[in-house]
């Protein structure tokens, strides 16, 4: 199984450094978290849409009373499609590094497959851009304002004990739910951090495997500073790894699927720390074949809480090589995943299930790769709260893509919507339907993000031109950016009288957000 190592605040990885470990996922010390456990009142429950009677005066002719028969049957079938199958694909710490969304180093042939037979989202925004808090946004349809859930280190039924999750929901209208890999974070009791008791008829994570591989090649390349900070050139083919044995979980839940609907989920760990993957990928991507991000003269100072200093000052030390041989390892585990991501795709079409499976595949959070010198998550910038996410199946146009403005939190509910299924529960987001029937729609008027600084808050609210950023109510710093004209972020227009109203304007859009804290 997989374990979980502490490591100090200034030296642990953003996702091992949780508050259990006495350290948050950003390197700064955690919010203290709720005690008291928030209990919800649900009231309703999970109805199957039923078809309406129809009343028909039949002759009494028994050869018009077949017929009849006979064609009511057709037009039930007609009527009531088989309901829909879910196959969620999560890749963990994945930006925009592939080759559909115009990077044209990263070699993801299968992913890429997956955006021209659906609709690929170009601005979908995460909810708080670290694995724990954002996946159980998305799972439980609620902003992390609501979850309470700040940190990787608490599982979320300690705090929000009766909210109903995304596959509970399914699961209680019918539906075959099974999980497998990093769907939900885990740091402690895989199977109670994995929800299995609500969530799934089957759930685990790969079992049964070192989670130190024996390598032809490995570097820390901190010095050990940081210790997460490694990459490794594993012997063989894979097929001990976490990942490719998920795919397998996921494919054999396929192949044994019957007629009763199915929702499941894989959740890949790549293209995450350590940067561990086979030979054969490594070798897609040679040193010199790699262009490190360099930022641009004049960039605005970024607020002191935008960065972990001291994990900022480590990444700092980079040389041209280490930059180098960073992105090599994070494109040769982002290529390991796409593979295993055919894996499941062909096991669809193998069992002849595409066209009654909507499949969404995403990231959990983003991801920087140098930009401002930062070679990590947990901020409030682009790269980091920015997220792929690609759908296809029954009713999506090919091919396609949206500019419209979506967030994570909105996958509940779109899901619910194509199965069905009514929610029991008030959901933050709204369903992508409209987006995926026009692709031209604006989508929504504001995405927004939250990270914490120990016991301070950071807000960012992104629209179609701006991203508009808080940190304390803005006691601790403002920013502004010109999206559209500034789409790398380099120039904070915070300061400049011009844009008073603008700053005011969207400000006032933190306002439709839970409180918090």
């Amino acid at each position: 199984m997989i374990g979980t190592t502490c490591q100090p605040a200034s030296s642990g990885s953003p996702d091992t450094a949780h508050p259990a470990c006495h350290a948050s996922p950003d390197g700064f010390l955690p919010p203290q978290q709720t005690k008291r456990p928030l209990r919800l009142t649900l009231n309703g429950h999970v109805t199957m849409p039923q078809p309406k009677p129809i009343g028909l005066v039949l002759p009494s002719v028994r050869f018009f009373v077949t017929v009849l028969g006979f064609s009511l049957g057709a037009l039930a079938s007609a009527a009531s499609p088989p309901p829909m199958n879910v196959l969620l694909i999560v890749a963990d710490d994945l930006r925009d590094a592939l080759g559909c969304y115009g990077h044209l180093t990263v070699k993801t042939p299968h992913i890429d497959a997956l955006a021209r037979r659906g609709q690929r989202f170009d601005r979908t925004y995460v909810q708080y851009p670290v694995c724990g808090p954002s996946r159980t946004s998305f799972m439980t349809g609620w902003r992390p304002e609501q979850t309470r859930i700040m940190g990787n280190g608490t599982f979320f039924r300690d705090v929000i004990p009766d909210v109903v999750t995304l596959p509970q929901a399914l699961r209680q209208a019918g539906w075959y739910t099974a999980g497998y890999g990093k769907v939900f974070h885990s740091a402690g009791d895989r199977q109670k951090w994995l929800d299995a008791a609500h969530s799934w008829d089957e759930a685990h994570e790969a079992v049964g495997i070192d989670d130190r591989p024996a390598f032809t090649a490995h570097r820390n390349l901190t010095g050990d500073k940081l210790k997460w900070c490694e990459w490794g050139i594993t012997v063989g083919e894979g097929e001990n790894q976490p990942d490719y044995l998920t795919a397998s979980a996921a494919i054999a839940a396929i192949d044994r699927a019957g007629e009763k609907p199915w929702f499941i989920a894989a959740g890949f760990h790549r293209p995450h720390d350590p940067f561990f993957a086979p030979q054969q990928y490594f070798d897609l991507y040679p040193l010199a074949s790699l262009t490190p991000h360099i930022d641009p003269p004049g960039l605005t100072a970024a607020p002191k809480l935008a960065f972990a200093p001291e994990m900022h000052e480590v990444f700092k030390q980079f040389t041209d090589q280490e930059r180098r041989e960073y992105l090599r390892a994070y494109y040769a585990c982002t290529s390991f995943m796409d593979a295993q991501v055919g894996r499941v795709l062909d096991a669809l079409d193998r069992r002849g299930l595409r066209d009654r499976t909507l499949v969404i595949f995403i990231g959990d959070n983003g991801f920087h790769l140098g930009e401002r010198e930062w070679w990590n998550k947990v901020t409030l910038f682009e790269p980091s709260c920015r997220v792929p996410l690609i759908m296809a199946g029954p009713g999506v146009s090919q091919g396609s893509t949206t500019r419209g403005l979506t967030e994570l939190v909105d996958l509940y509910p779109t899901i619910l919507d194509y199965c069905g299924i009514s929610p029991v529960q008030a959901l933050a987001g709204t369903s992508l339907r409209p987006l995926l029937e026009n692709p031209a729609g604006p989508g929504k008027a504001a995405a927004f993000s939250l990270v914490t600084r120990g016991t301070l808050v950071g807000r960012s609210v992104r629209t179609a031109r701006w991203r508009y950023t808080e940190w304390d109510g803005g006691r601790e710093g403002i920013e502004l950016y010109d999206e559209t004209a500034d789409p790398g972020e380099y120039h904070d227009l915070s300061r400049d009288p011009a844009h008073a109203q603008t700053m005011t304007s969207l400000q006032a859009l933190f306002a439709e957000l839970p409180r918090y804290p």
